[in-house]
């Protein structure tokens, strides 16, 4: 008997991440139909990364969210147009741009929460914690071994 052919890891998350991404599309199709002004998956990002640390840079920002600067700089203009976000020179160094959650910003972060966990009961119903944990576990890992390679 042959050996078990080991599953193709690097498919299936390519294609999980595709489908992941549709998943989190139509959850923002669905608040912009119940919510005027709901925020996109990456506005929504941006929002999450400024309540944990608000006031972060530029490139903070671009960091938190995985993003080339100029992307970040581009979504935290289109979010600042909304109100939620204000930009402001460091005080330490004026070159330096800080992002600061405003009201607006932080009243949208419950729908979000509510998104965001109405996709996780979806993605984690029929499965133990253990194995949730595990596979939390082998994410964390692939994220690892992918920064390991970046790294010059």
């Amino acid at each position: 008997m042959p050996p078990a052919r080991p599953p193709r890891l690097i498919f299936l998350l390519n294609a999980a991440q595709r489908r992941l991404q549709q998943l989190v599309a139509a959850e923002q199709l669905r608040l912009a139909h119940e919510h005027d002004n709901a925020p996109s998956p990456a506005q929504g990002g941006l929002l999450f990364v400024l309540q944990d640390s608000d006031g972060r840079t530029m490139g903070e920002i671009a960091q938190a969210l995985d993003l080339a600067p100029s992307a970040a700089t581009g979504l935290v203009q289109r979010t600042e147009a909304l109100g939620w976000v204000q930009r402001a020179a460091c005080p330490q160094d004026a070159r330096t741009q800080r992002v600061w959650l405003l009201p607006a910003g932080r009243d949208q972060l419950p729908l979000l929460r509510s998104a965001i966990q109405r996709i996780n009961r979806r993605l984690t119903a029929g499965f133990s914690p253990d194995e949730l944990a595990t596979v939390a576990r082998w994410l964390q890992h692939v994220q690892q071994t992918a920064q390991e390679t970046d790294a010059p």
